[in-house]
């Protein structure tokens, strides 16, 4: 699987067999899968259309991952940024930065899906023919989180403080947010 380039790699669904007459050939292609610790890429149909798709082994079921096509990938080299110097300083701090704020797991309060749960509540509310609760404020978080902008912010003015011999470069503020503009609608041609 690492030859090929997660920007492919779409939705996964898991598969099942369709009767006993599918259920040999699923098995047999699910063993086959797992003995040799390989991935298989597919071609199949959806909607009409025929797409790629990645096969693997995941708790005994396989899932077919959605792919896609070369074309359907945009070329990055249009958002390359201009040209900068980045010292070793700089990618040590940055380094520094991302190993306070790593975790080991996806678990906890912060990878809840608080949107789905608002909506179950809504819809157990309006079946048993009640107003739903009022949404209550987010709590304040307890956990250490780290505000990304506060620290290139203090990083920016400790290089600034750092730099006594007054060199070519200049630490600027970031803008502050401003309501974007609303261009006017053109017409299609």
């Amino acid at each position: 699987m690492s030859s090929i380039d997660p920007i492919r790699i779409g939705d996964a669904y898991y598969l099942q067999p369709d009767g006993q007459v599918a259920a040999k050939p699923y098995k047999l292609l699910r063993q086959a899968l797992a003995r040799s610790s390989r991935v298989t890429v597919a071609r199949y149909a959806w909607s009409g259309r025929e797409r790629l798709g990645l096969l693997r082994i995941r708790a005994d079921v396989i899932v077919l991952h959605a792919m896609r096509w070369p074309d359907e990938i945009r070329d990055p080299s249009s958002l390359t940024p201009p040209p900068s110097e980045v010292s070793d300083a700089e990618i040590d701090r940055a380094i520094a930065l991302m190993d306070t704020m790593t975790r080991d797991d996806l678990e906890g309060d912060e990878f809840r899906d608080t949107y789905t749960e608002a909506i179950a509540k809504l819809i157990e509310a309006k079946r048993e023919h009640r107003e739903p609760a009022p949404a209550s404020e987010p709590a304040e978080e307890s956990g250490h989180l780290v505000d990304l902008m506060a620290a290139l912010n203090e990083s920016m003015a400790k290089a600034k403080a750092a730099r006594t011999d007054g060199g070519d470069a200049d630490v600027h503020e970031m803008p502050s947010k401003r309501a974007a503009k609303k261009a006017p609608a053109g017409k299609l041609r």
